[in-house]
């Protein structure tokens, strides 16, 4: 009985604790709808008031944009109205433009009706004047128009005449320049260096004390050079210089070479200068050997005796006017070389006799008679053709040229000898051509001063601007150039310049 009660207990209490579990989940269930039900009345809330708040955005917007709109339609206006404004003006502007255009061409109207009337006028005024011109004249205009061509063709046949005289004098000159193509061949075709005309030489001293020692001992040191070189030795106030003065330049280059190698040596005294004397006078020797051999290889002349060789280089040390004698032996052998080429003659000879021509001027002071003839007789001594022989003793016309080399070696001496700085003046001669050109044109009225410059191939005069203008300047120059033309004789050209207030007028004769 028990164990049925304990069931029956079990039983009753599973079944109340079904019943409270149950009625605990059905109050849940209604607090979950309760709270449902609350979640959806606040969601509904929520999105009334978010729909009311759109709908308020909305209008916002809407407004703020027809606000917008309207004011761009107002700026649209206003710009509309400004451009209709300035169309107004520019129509106004263009009105009055189309006023003043069409007064200016009632203008230009006006000027053309008055220029027509004019031109009729003028028409009529020439006609006027042609016909009184006639009257007065006798001819008319035809007859006027055919003298007036027959002056100018009268003028045309001067002038032809004139351009036939000149066309006849280029010819005539022409065929001079022809005549003498060959000299002028030559004288391009060769050049040579000259150098300045001097008996003297100077040897330099490295101070003055070696002038005493030169001397010696009561003049021993100098009579000894003096006897041995055959040269006046000059030892005076010149600072650090010895002069030594002769005719023969072989003697005067020993003369030096020997005092140059005692002050060298330091030895000075009779026997020392003696010893000093042959040595230099085998050295010169030498090279007056070399130099008559070098003299034949410029020249292109081989086969000379060997004494000819040496009085040939002799003229190394031999000038005449200032031209070394060897360089224009040398010089006139190309030239006559040249000259017998073109011309068809043989050009051996021409070349061998214009080589040995001045062989003479070596031994003039040792052999009397003009050094043509020398030149000659040396030649024929050493066995030279009778054709060379003839050709040097002809070259100063001592004898009449008879042959074509002859006389190509007296055109070549000449073009040598007469080319500009071929041959020097004197220094004396030199100054009195400056001082003849400075006489010139310090006579002329309004000259203050003069230079002459350049070795006188240029002439500066200084004017007084009071005296003598710009025209005056030029017609000044002009006769200074025109009296040295007719007084004087100068090389090439002479500038002439007459300067006044740094203004120079220049003119070259």
């Amino acid at each position: 009985m028990e164990p049925v009660l304990i069931a029956l207990a079990l039983v009753g209490g599973a079944c109340a604790g079904v019943l409270v579990e149950h009625g605990r989940r059905r109050g849940r269930i209604g607090d979950a709808e309760r709270e449902a039900q609350r979640i959806l009345e606040d969601a509904q809330r929520q999105a009334d008031a978010q729909v009311k708040e759109a709908r308020v955005t909305a209008r916002e917007e809407l407004l703020a944009q027809r606000t917008e709109q309207e004011r761009d339609l107002a700026e649209r206006r206003a710009e509309i109205i400004k451009i209709e404004e300035r169309l107004a003006s520019n129509q106004s502007q263009l009105e009055t433009t189309i006023e003043e255009l069409a007064r200016r061409e009632q203008s230009i109207s006006d000027r053309e009706g008055h220029a027509k009337q004019l031109q009729e006028e003028l028409k009529a005024a020439r006609d006027s004047q042609v016909a009184e011109l006639e009257r007065v004249a006798g001819m008319s205009a035809a007859q006027g128009r055919d003298a007036l061509m027959a002056k100018i063709e009268e003028e045309c046949r001067s002038d032809m005449a004139k351009l036939v005289r000149r066309i006849e004098e280029e010819a005539r000159l022409e065929a001079d320049r022809r005549a003498r193509n060959i000299l002028s061949v030559a004288i391009q075709r060769t050049a040579s260096g000259h150098t300045a005309e001097t008996t003297v030489s100077v040897v330099q001293l490295a101070s003055d004390d070696l002038k005493g020692r030169i001397i010696g001992r009561e003049g021993r040191n100098i009579r000894a050079l003096e006897n041995l070189t055959g040269v006046d030795v000059i030892i005076d106030d010149t600072p650090q210089a010895v002069v030594l003065s002769a005719f023969d330049g072989v003697r005067r280059e020993i003369a030096r070479l020997t005092i140059e190698t005692l002050i060298a040596d330091g030895r000075i005294h009779p026997s020392r200068i003696e010893e000093t004397f042959y040595q230099s006078k085998a050295q010169i020797e030498q090279q007056i050997v070399q130099a008559g051999e070098q003299a034949c290889f410029e020249a292109n002349v081989h086969g000379l005796h060997p004494e000819l060789v040496k009085v040939l280089g002799r003229l190394h040390y031999r000038t005449s006017y200032g031209q070394n004698v060897l360089k224009h032996s040398i010089e006139c052998a190309h030239l006559a070389s040249i000259m017998a080429a073109e011309l068809g003659a043989s050009q051996k000879t021409a070349r061998r006799a214009a080589l040995l021509h001045d062989l003479g001027k070596a031994v003039t002071h040792e052999v009397e008679g003009p050094h043509a003839v020398i030149s000659a007789q040396m030649a024929k001594r050493y066995r030279e053709s009778p054709s060379v022989c003839h050709a040097i003793e002809a070259h100063h016309y001592d004898v009449e040229p008879q042959t074509v080399e002859a006389v190509l070696v007296i055109a070549a001496d000449a073009v040598s000898a007469s080319r500009p700085g071929g041959r020097g003046e004197s220094l004396e001669h030199y100054i009195k051509r400056l001082e003849a050109l400075e006489k010139i044109a310090t006579s002329k009225p309004g000259v203050e001063r003069c230079y002459a410059m350049q070795a006188g191939r240029e002439v500066r005069v200084m004017v007084r601007p009071e005296d003598v203008d710009d025209d005056g300047a030029a017609l000044l120059s002009h006769e200074i150039a025109r009296e040295i033309e007719e007084q004087l004789e100068y090389p090439g050209q002479i500038k002439i310049t007459v300067i006044r207030e740094s203004r120079a007028v220049e003119v070259a004769k």
